[in-house]
């Protein structure tokens, strides 16, 4: 089991980085939550890892602490959730909103992530009740204290809505989204964590 990496962040994009380990690079698939707290690429990154071997393939997945790679795990081991899903359930809510929904059964609000229909939001209420009683954040999340400065706003807006589209939300709704909240000194990332969260919140 791969449980941690330390290593140069060579690439990055909301859903998915490349790290290098002693020479080797390291693909890894993210949730948006870790996105955005990761610094610049060229810079030394931590990434606690969840890794997963397949007939057909060797997969990584990463976090930036361990609160939420336990989480994570505990998702995984619902019926019906593998870990895309998983992620895209830890990119539109972060470990505390989760939890919170899970503890006061909020329905609609798990319904709003791409992917989760009534049935999987219904099974995820019940199977997570028990299990999140064990699950100890380590803390709440501390973004990035400042965002760089957009020199291609148009650039980034699309970059957001693109995004959008591969959690499975329609272009239009991304479109929509990311014009209500985005402003000309807003980076990609912080664009599409404030749509996810109208996103989620609305409806």
């Amino acid at each position: 089991m791969i449980g941690r990496l330390t290593g140069i962040l060579v690439e990055k994009s909301p859903s998915r980085v490349m790290l290098e380990v002693a020479g080797v690079g390291y693909e890894i698939d993210i949730p948006f939550s870790t996105s955005f707290q990761l610094p610049e690429p060229g810079q030394i990154t931590v990434l606690h890892t969840h890794f997963v071997v397949r007939e057909d393939a060797q997969l990584l997945y990463g976090f930036i602490n361990t609160s939420d790679r336990d989480l994570f795990r505990l998702l995984i081991k619902v019926n019906g959730v593998g870990p895309k899903l998983a992620l895209t359930l830890l990119s539109g809510l972060d470990g505390q909103q989760f939890v919170a929904c899970i503890r006061d059964g909020d329905l609609n609000t798990l319904v709003k992530i791409p992917g989760i229909g009534k049935k999987t939001a219904e099974r995820l209420l019940i199977e997570m009740r028990d299990r999140i009683k064990d699950w100890l954040p380590s803390g709440q999340m501390v973004l990035a204290s400042h965002v760089q400065e957009s020199t291609a706003v148009q650039d980034s807006r699309g970059e957001a809505e693109a995004a959008l589209v591969a959690l499975g939300y329609k272009p239009a709704e991304a479109a929509k989204a990311v014009k209500a909240v985005a402003r000309d000194d807003m980076a990609c990332e912080m664009m599409i964590r404030m749509a996810l969260k109208s996103m989620v919140k609305s409806g």
